[in-house]
C-alpha cells in the first residue's frame, strides 16, 4: 500500500550541497542485509538543541538557497504557502502552522522537516531501538536497530519506517514509507512518496575533552523523485 523542555532553538541546518536529477530516483523500498546489532555502540542520549548562530535561514531551511527542481518539484513549490521563509505569505496553508483560520493545523511535520521545528527533543537508546521524543506536538519517532529490514511496500505516514543500526561510533538511520503531504522544511520544499532519508548520527572527535559542552553531528542524505540533498547538522547538548 502507498499512500507542536524549555525555550526555543535555531533550526537544525547546515551547509547543504544540491543538484537535480534527470530521472526519477526509486529508493530500494525492501532494504540491504547487513551485520547488525542492536547494542548502542556510542552514546547519543540526552536533550539536544541547534547549535546553527548566526543563521537566519536556519529558522526556516536547511540551506539559504533553493536548490534546482524538477518541472514536477518547481510546480509544487510554487503552489505551497508556507508560514516561514522568503515564500512566507499571510493567509499561509502549511499543514503544520497554517493562518487561514480554516485550515486544520498541528498535524507531523515529517522527516526531516521535524529537525527544524524550534523545540528541544530527547534522544533514548535501547538495545534494539532508538527513540526520539520530540518536544514540538509530543511527536515520537521510533529506529528499530533489531535487525529488521523495510516492509517491501510499506504504508505511506507522516514519520516514514526507520530502521538503524551501529558502525562504530555512528549510528546510521535510513528512513523510507514517507507519504508526499509534508514538506522538507518549513519554507514549502516539496518531496514526492518516493522520499529516501539517510542519516549518520555521531559525536565528533573533538568532543572528547571537553567540559561541560557535548555535541551531535547529523550527517544527512535525501534523495526523491525531484531534489539530491546532502548536508551536516550540528547540535549541542543540553545540560540541566
Amino acid at each position: 500500500m502507498r499512500n507542536c523542555l524549555m525555550g526555543s532553538i535555531a533550526a537544525l541546518a547546515g551547509v547543504l550541497m544540491f543538484s537535480s536529477v534527470l530521472h526519477s530516483q526509486t529508493a530500494e523500498r525492501s532494504g540491504v542485509a547487513r551485520p547488525l546489532t542492536g547494542a548502542p555502540t556510542v552514546d547519543l542520549s540526552g536533550v539536544w538543541e541547534a547549535n546553527m548562530s548566526g543563521m537566519q535561514w536556519a529558522e526556516y531551511s536547511f540551506a539559504p538557497n533553493v536548490p534546482p527542481m524538477t518541472p514536477w518539484g518547481k510546480e509544487k513549490y510554487l503552489a505551497a504557502k508556507p508560514s516561514y521563509g522568503p515564500k512566507a505569505v499571510d493567509k499561509s496553508t502549511d499543514y503544520v502552522n497554517p493562518t487561514t483560520g480554516k485550515d486544520v493545523g498541528c498535524l507531523p511535520p515529517g522527516v526531516p522537516r521535524i529537525y527544524i521545528q524550534p523545540f528541544l527533543f530527547e534522544i533514548v537508546q535501547t538495545p534494539g531501538r532508538v527513540v526520539e521524543l520530540f518536544e514540538f506536538d509530543h511527536h515520537m519517532r521510533q529506529i528499530f536497530t533489531d535487525g529488521r529490514q523495510h516492509p517491501k511496500d510499506p504504508d505511506l505516514t507522516w514519520m516514514g519506517d526507520s530502521i538503524g543500526w551501529y558502525e562504530g561510533d555512528t549510528l546510521v538511520v535510513d528512513t523510507i514509507g514517507l507519504n508526499d503531504k509534508t514538506w522538507i522544511d518549513r519554507g514549502g520544499l516539496p518531496h514526492s512518496d518516493q522520499l529516501h532519508v539517510t542519516e549518520r548520527i555521531r559525536r565528533p572527535a573533538s568532543d572528547a575533552n571537553l567540559v561541560g559542552v557535548q555535541k551531535l553531528q547529523v550527517a544527512s542524505h535525501l534523495e526523491h523523485q525531484g531534489i539530491h540533498m546532502r548536508g551536516q547538522l550540528r547540535l549541542q547538548r543540553r545540560i540541566h
